[in-house]
């Protein structure tokens, strides 16, 4: 087998016996790194610490993933311009957060014959949001109901950088101490 030392160092090519001879001199294990080479590969390290180092990096990735959120926002293809300038504000809200949005239109009764209004309602918030999202998923026909998904053109890690910025900004800037302005004042009415 070869035989990798501790510090990544090649000791070369020994037999199983002499690489066990060897991990219990330098008290370590012997771990196995590429069985399926020819010769197989194993090194000399600390398994124990291997494990340990392995599980942080998991754990360090885990914490820095970012879970992707869908939020839903239903329309009706006859909504007033006030009642769409309300959705449509929550829609921008969820982009700015980083959240895709699902965008849906249901259709009932009679309105099920004309789907255009629904498609041109779907287009219409598509180009107001235009500059926060992007269409993923374009209009489509799902029985009683019309869906569009929305993405975000920012990442969800890179709205949170900008948010703990722009608090760490406004921390900054709100004064920490009593000013003097309170104590000449006292001062005068002396």
């Amino acid at each position: 087998m070869r035989l990798v030392g501790p510090n990544g160092e090649q000791v070369g090519i020994v037999r199983v016996e002499d690489a066990l001879r060897l991990a219990a001199e330098a008290d370590l294990d012997l771990v196995e790194v590429a069985p399926m080479a020819r010769p197989p590969v194993a090194k000399l390290m600390d398994y124990g610490k291997y494990k340990y180092e392995a599980a942080m990096k998991a754990r360090e990735a885990r914490k820095n993933q970012v879970n992707t959120v869908i939020k839903e926002i239903k329309l009706r293809p006859k909504i007033d311009d006030h009642d769409y300038g309300t959705k449509k504000g929550h829609v921008v809200r969820f982009l700015k957060a980083g959240d895709k949005v699902k965008v849906t239109i249901m259709f009932r009764g009679r309105e099920q014959s004309r789907p255009e209004l629904g498609f041109r309602l779907l287009q219409r918030l598509a180009e107001d949001v235009v500059e926060l999202g992007h269409v993923e998923s374009a209009p489509k026909q799902d029985g009683r109901n019309m869906v569009m998904v929305l993405g975000p053109t920012a990442k969800k890690a890179q709205v949170r950088q900008a948010k703990r910025r722009d608090a760490e900004r406004a921390q900054g800037e709100q004064p920490t101490g009593p000013t003097d302005d309170g104590a000449a004042l006292a001062g005068d009415a002396q």
